[in-house]
């Protein structure tokens, strides 16, 4: 008989250096018993039925021959054929006898676990787990099977030997035969462990990583209800979760995403052990509700890091809450499963990209050019809002003008073509920030284009874009960016969407010079901070009022599970601005407060109870002005909380705070004065207040300005429309709209000499430079101390400031 140790290894026995015996996460789970067990990490117990004994079994009933020949000749090419062999492999070992010898020694194990846990008929987990003696870096995760809710000793010895046929699932063989491995150097462990009984609570998944980007400083966690199977194998759409790496090993609590998912289904125990699972309808509390606690998140987020710094690279695991008290009582965490994560490898993006035509098509229309992109797809024209449910993804989105309202259509085009606009009208700002190719101001586009048509829109040529006729090639250049030059002036980002912040932070950069907050409010929240605040009273006067009383069912639907309806705004406005800040942390992220007019505040839901109509909302009630104003004070409050979370709760200090669209010096110390009253206090751990220079009197007084601002970010949108008198929405006067204006050079020149002159930081924040590579030789010139652009134009404007410093020093 052959040594039985060489068959069962107790989780408590194995080391990684058993990894030819019981399979790369079957040795994790071992290791981390005896190494991370005692650093408070809850692992079920159980035992692993060694490689060694897979061996014996195939040996035992002589299939080696057998199955060899079966895969003589393979084309994995040809589904059917490779169906067909699979078929037959798994149907010999599953009707091969388990040796007396091997059945002998998982009975004695399975009974030892009975009497461990104290239940007679024990639940496990039977999970399989490849190994390859000759190539421990191989991923063979999720090609195997595994059987939850296993009972009784025949039912666990029958599953093993499944676990052993699925060495020779389909995708498994395919796998192996087209990454030219050996199909004999790769064995087959089990691992039986004790279930978690999370059908009655949750489970889920743990990367260590952002698994979109390879952004190394989070951790990143998905859950929904019932057993974790359904999370791994993608059937339900799962909460999420990120913590911050780096605040969290330093005592703070930086959960900086928490995303509900629909969890419309959960896998839980079946009624009897001839039915061990079934799929139940989650209920609506469960549908709305979070599965885990920020303290669990928080636990959760610990035991990853103390696994990845064990094994000293990012792992994927799995994670299960108990609802039956396995170990002391219900509610416990564990984790179940740990491997290394080898499928998406950290990603840094190393490259800078130039598109380029490789032909050329009918132009239907022309107009001005957002980024340097070209895009494909199929035209779809919306004249309303109200059409935005006919969208399709990878379409072209082609309308009049748009508002945060088609911001949800936005994310899903491949480019978007508007008949009104200037570049910095709402579709030109948020496209940049998508990454999509945008065509504003065309004046004739939806006349011309028709819904289904195939179109190209280059904005590759400069500052006019092309609506093409038909998909015309095109190639992208890469330029290497891994050695860019040095410059004394930083080069900064504008960032507005979270969800892109993680991958935007590895171009190069020195921060973020304005992170706008409006996408957040308008897409994340899309609730009035008022109607947040007054719901009580909105709900009694709901009552005799059909439109209120449907707006309050909204709300009460998106807060679901908040008691005080604004600490929604708060946790919501504090999670993205926390995404962004963790993104690029330790650099500065310098966070503009909230800049909506009167119109497009009224837009969100219950706005229009608390907006006044304006004339021209443009100069009209925005930005500073709001702030102090004791109508809308309690609003703004709620913005200052959000801020003093991310920096005190998530440690977030590198978040500073910038004022729009604040006219007078007066304004000013009001805006600072409230800012305290609400736990935001200039100077304290670090709190930096910048302001908007977008208006000539924050020009004409910025020495009384500096005197109580820490710096300027200079907005030229605004500064170019306020100096010129024109309305930069407007297509009519667009041709005499430009930053480069010697009115407005002027005006940035004398700033930028009184902030030097104060010892005061200024910067950039505004297109111009983004748009125009002489406008930035011209602030490079008047000694700039940061410019901030919209990521796609930051690799290439680098470039130019590193050799216009270096003329300078000639």
């Amino acid at each position: 008989m052959e040594d039985s140790k060489k068959f069962i290894l107790w989780f408590d026995q194995i080391s990684y250096k058993d990894v030819p015996l019981v399979g790369g996460k079957n040795a994790s789970l071992g290791e981390m018993y005896s190494k991370l067990f005692p650093k408070g990490i809850n692992i079920p117990y159980g035992f692993a039925v060694t490689a060694e004994a897979y061996k014996f079994f195939i040996k035992e009933n002589r299939l080696d021959n057998i199955i060899k020949d079966t895969l003589v000749g393979l084309n994995t090419h040809d589904i059917v054929d490779l169906q067909r062999r699979g078929k037959r492999i798994r149907s010999l070992i599953l009707n091969a006898k388990m040796p007396k010898e091997l059945e002998e020694e998982i009975r004695k194990a399975y009974e030892r676990l009975e009497e461990v846990y104290k239940r007679e008929g024990v639940d496990v987990a039977v999970r399989s787990s490849a190994t390859a003696e000759d190539l421990p870096d191989a991923s063979f995760a999720g090609q195997q099977e595994t059987y939850l809710n296993v009972m009784g000793t025949k039912k666990v010895i029958m599953a093993v030997q499944r676990c052993f046929a699925s060495l020779f699932t389909d995708r498994a063989i395919s796998y192996r035969e087209d990454k030219g491995f050996d199909h004999f150097s790769v064995y087959l462990s089990v691992a039986v462990q004790k279930m978690v009984r999370s059908d009655m609570a949750s489970s889920g998944v743990i990367f260590t990583l952002d698994t979109e980007s390879g952004f190394r400083d989070v951790v990143y966690i998905t859950g929904s209800w019932g057993l974790g199977e359904y999370v791994v194998q993608g059937k339900v759409n799962p909460d999420e979760f990120y913590v911050f790496k780096p605040t969290l090993k330093l005592g703070y609590r930086p959960i900086v995403t928490k995303r509900l998912g629909s969890k419309d289904i959960k896998l839980v125990y079946g009624a009897s052990p001839n039915q061990p699972l079934r799929e139940v309808k989650t209920s609506k509390d469960e549908r709305m509700r979070f599965v885990l606690s920020d303290d669990e998140i928080l636990t959760l987020a610990k035991w990853a890091i103390l696994i990845e710094e064990h094994y000293g690279r990012p792992m994927d695991i799995e994670w299960a809450k108990d609802g039956d008290g396995v170990r002391v009582g219900s509610g416990q965490l564990f984790i179940v499963q740990a491997r290394p994560e080898t499928v998406h490898a950290v990603k840094t993006q190393k490259y800078y990209e130039i598109y380029k035509l490789k032909g050329e098509g009918k132009v239907i229309c022309t107009g001005k050019s957002v980024g340097s992109k070209i895009g494909q797809g199929k035209g779809r024209v919306i004249l309303d809002v109200s059409g935005i449910g006919e969208f399709q993804e990878g379409e072209v989105l082609v309308t009049e003008m748009t508002d945060p309202d088609w911001e949800p259509i936005m994310k899903k085009a491949s480019a978007i073509v508007t008949d009104r606009g200037g570049r910095t009208c709402h579709a030109a700002i948020v496209s940049r920030e998508l990454g999509i190719p945008c065509i504003v101001g065309t004046e004739v586009a939806t006349e011309l284009i028709r819904t289904g048509q195939d179109l190209t829109i280059d904005c590759s040529q400069g500052e006019e874009g092309r609506v093409l006729e038909g998909l015309i090639p095109y190639e992208v250049e890469r330029i290497d960016f891994e050695n860019l030059p040095e410059t004394q002036t930083q080069i900064m980002m504008n960032i507005g969407i979270p969800e892109q912040a993680f991958a935007q932070a590895q171009i190069p950069n020195d921060g973020v010079g304005l992170a706008r907050i409006e996408f957040i409010i308008g897409s994340h929240i899309g609730i009035h901070p008022l109607a947040l605040i007054y719901f009580e009273d909105l709900k009694k006067k709901a009552e005799k009022d059909k439109k209120l009383k449907r707006i309050v069912n909204l709300i009460e639907e998106k807060t679901y599970g908040y008691e005080n309806k604004a600490d929604f705004f708060v946790d919501k406005l504090a999670q993205g601005i926390g995404t962004i800040g963790a993104a690029f942390y330790p650099k500065d992220v310098i966070v503009r407060l909230s800049d909506f007019k009167s119109n497009e505040y009224a837009n969100l839901l219950g706005g229009y109870l608390f907006e006044p109509m304006e004339n021209n909302p443009m100069i009209g009630w925005r930005g500073a002005s709001r702030y102090y104003d004791p109508r809308f004070e309690p609003a703004f409050a709620l913005e200052c909380k959000a801020l003093k979370k991310v920096r005190d709760e998530m440690g977030l200090t590198n978040v500073k705070v910038m004022i729009p669209f604040c006219r007078t010096v007066e304004e000013g110390k009001k805006v600072i004065e409230v800012m305290e009253k609400y736990g935001l206090k200039q100077g304290e751990n670090g709190l930096e207040i910048y302001v908007m220079c977008e208006i000539p009197s924050n020009v004409i007084l910025a020495e009384e300005f500096a005197e109580i601002f820490d710096g300027f970010s200079i907005g030229s949108n605004d500064l170019t429309q306020l100096a010129l008198g024109l309305d930069r929405d407007s297509e009519l006067v667009a041709h005499i709209y430009d930053e480069r204006n010697l009115a407005v050079k002027k005006l940035v020149k004398e700033v930028i000499e009184v902030a030097k002159r104060k010892g005061k930081k200024i910067g950039i924040c505004g297109q111009a430079p983004s748009d125009f590579p002489d406008f930035a030789e011209f602030l490079v010139e008047c000694g700039i101390d940061s410019i901030s652009l919209t990521p796609d134009t930051v690799v290439k404007t680098k470039l130019l400031v590193a050799e216009k410093e270096k003329a300078l020093k000639r």
